[in-house]
């Protein structure tokens, strides 16, 4: 098989099974668009009664939006979700012309995205890699947050710990689906995550994607300025990052944020997983529902 078309049937084999998570995990009337913005064509997946407040979830790096299948379905019930596939990364989002390279393009993606949605100040919130994207978009328009929602965010307030990135590194150097899994299987001490979901990650693996924009952590005084109300959930047991240390340097760098562990969680367990997925689910709907 030519090498086109091999990457053909790889990216063939993706899709079906992004819409194999779609079709089985996320709840009955779920909708999708593209957003078109000056950086491509950007996916998007909702759920939850139009008129309701609307709530803009950012996954991790190689999880695709359908990832929050579990935040759909219980969140849908009192928001408009809207999950996103990240520009560049595996999902249904196309790249276009213009890459992002940089934190003020990624920052403007998401202001085009939530343009063509027709959302002012939704709710926002990220896991991990989304975390940091989610963060950085706070501080670049607070107006267009108003409340923000972080799930054990990487590169926010502390470094990775150097095992996390030890254990990755083969992964990230050389992605296949054997990698995948081992490091999964490493950093959640082999817990069951969903096989439908866990079959999209691993055809992720072989799907087309771009160089993520990082970059150093804020500075702690735009850190200091940031006045959205904030919540950070921490995995207990995350290996890509000591909790507590993260914990402790948020109530100190946020003035309004507030933080709480989900017991037992993971890093890579988080958002999908049993139970944590559902004590998840009840610190979002007790933050998004109290008042500011």
């Amino acid at each position: 098989m030519s090498s086109g078309s091999s990457a053909a049937a790889a990216t063939e084999s993706f899709l079906a099974a992004y819409d194999e998570v779609l079709a089985v995990k996320w709840p009955a009337g779920t909708t999708h668009c593209e957003a078109s913005t000056p950086y491509g064509t950007t996916h998007v997946n909702s759920f939850g009664p139009e008129d309701a407040p609307p709530l803009i979830l950012l996954a991790g790096g190689g999880s695709t939006s359908t990832v929050w299948y579990a935040q759909a379905a219980h969140l849908g019930r009192s928001h408009r979700v809207h999950a996103v596939d990240l520009m560049g990364d595996p999902g249904r989002s196309v790249v276009g012309e213009r890459p992002i390279r940089t934190v003020p393009d990624l920052t403007a993606w998401l202001d085009a995205v939530l343009d063509v949605l027709n959302i002012a100040s939704p709710a926002l919130c990220g896991h991990s890699y989304g975390a940091w994207i989610a963060l950085h978009h706070a501080l670049h328009a607070p107006d267009r947050v108003s409340k923000l929602i972080l799930v054990d965010p990487t590169g926010c307030f502390t470094g990775y710990r150097p095992g996390y990135l030890l254990h990755a590194l083969p992964m990230l150097l050389r992605p296949n689906a054997r990698r995948t899994r081992t490091f999964l299987n490493w950093e959640t001490s082999d817990a069951p995550l969903d096989p439908v979901w866990l079959h999209l990650r691993d055809t992720a693996a072989s799907f087309p994607s771009a160089r993520p924009v990082t970059g150093p952590r804020p500075a702690p005084g735009l850190l200091a300025a940031l006045d959205v109300p904030t919540l950070i959930l921490l995995a207990e047991n995350s290996r890509a990052h000591n909790s507590a240390t993260v914990a402790a340097a948020a109530a100190r760098l946020l003035p309004r944020a507030r933080t709480a562990t989900i017991p037992g969680a993971t890093h890579h367990t988080l958002p999908l997983h049993a139970p944590d997925a559902a004590e998840l689910n009840r610190r979002m709907e007790e933050f998004l529902s109290a008042g500011c």
